[in-house]
């Protein structure tokens, strides 16, 4: 069986992974327990910090190393929740890096930080537990602190996330949001700028208000589900909309094989190319048109005449003569 897929044939990952990061205090973690049932694995023991009232529900593993990490994703029952969250990726990261000395010394310096072969070790590890989450069915939400990043003149804001090996980090991620506040007013933006990082490959809007749910004395106003709402959705339905494109492209394709397979000489097929553009063709399909129309012609020995732009019946091939040898018998 061919491995070879067409746009409507791809297994496209519906469930989302992304990290937010902002100052402290912005509310990340809040914003990260809006997705759909969440769980949070706490490695910065920072679980106090969130507002009480939006962890109701909520249930919570405090993390000391990353083989506690595993163990529940090992061992335990996890068909409850939808979403993983991650609080803090870079702790997360820290952990992942004592487990790897752990296992093998030689990836660790004296100080104890990684080797560059360790680090390698920590990206492998990384997108190992990313694919493992998204084949589990889950989504996977990391939130991360805000370091301050001096180029020239300027001023860049980039996650607390993995150090020098960030970029290639990221490059497992659908979604990297930079969370600030203007006075009592939280935004967050999954776009790439000039002062924050940022992807944002579900198309979601550049600027996103994220709304106060509590009170001045803490009390909820509002359920917290911005994440599920807001962003969750926003992808499900980009996802269901590449679905009925790729589904309206399969039954245009099926047509037009169907309307070529009913050539069946020169008037047919040029009957066809005066016709070709009424199809309402969609991504290639006009070009897989053009394929499927010169394979048919070839196969009932039709030729194109690009002066009159017609097909044409090729003309029959003269005979050739055989050569006829003499002879060398006496007659």
């Amino acid at each position: 069986m061919s491995l070879i897929r067409k746009s409507n044939e791809l297994n496209i990952q519906s469930r989302i992974k992304g990290l937010i990061y902002g100052q402290p205090g912005m509310g990340k973690t809040t914003l990260a327990l809006s997705a759909p049932k969440p769980l949070l694995f706490d490695f910065d023991n920072g679980v106090h910090r969130v507002n009480f009232a939006h962890l109701d529900g909520v249930d919570t593993v405090q993390v000391s190393s990353y083989q506690d990490f595993l163990d529940v994703l090992d061992k335990e029952d996890l068909s409850g929740y939808e979403t993983l969250v991650i609080d803090t990726g870079g702790k997360c990261l820290d952990f992942m890096s004592d487990y790897i000395i752990k296992q093998n010394p030689k990836m660790g310096k004296g100080n104890g930080s990684l080797t560059l072969q360790g680090y390698g070790e920590r990206k492998g590890l990384f997108s190992a537990l990313v694919k493992r989450i998204s084949i589990m069915g889950k989504h996977i939400i990391f939130v991360a602190h805000r370091d301050t990043k001096t180029e020239g003149d300027e001023t860049r804001y980039v996650p607390q996330f993995g150090g020098s090996s960030y970029d290639s980090l990221v490059t497992e991620l659908d979604l990297v949001g930079y969370m600030e506040a203007n006075g009592r007013e939280r935004t967050i933006t999954f776009d790439p700028t000039s002062r924050n990082d940022g992807k944002n490959t579900c198309n979601l809007p550049s600027i996103m208000k994220i709304p106060i749910i509590v009170d001045d004395n803490g009390n909820p106003t509002a359920p917290n589900n911005y994440f599920t709402e807001h962003v969750i959705k926003a992808y499900a339905k980009r996802l269901d909309a590449s679905k009925a494109a790729a589904e309206k492209y399969t039954t245009l394709i099926a047509e037009l094989e169907h309307e070529v397979a009913l050539i069946h000489d020169a008037d047919s097929a040029n009957e066809f190319v005066g016709r070709i553009d009424e199809f309402g063709h969609l991504g290639n399909s006009k070009v897989v048109a053009g394929q499927l129309l010169i394979k048919q012609a070839k196969a009932l020995n039709l030729t194109f005449n690009k002066e009159s732009k017609l097909y044409e019946a090729a003309a029959p091939k003269a005979e050739e003569k055989k050569e006829v040898k003499p002879s060398n018998s006496l007659v």
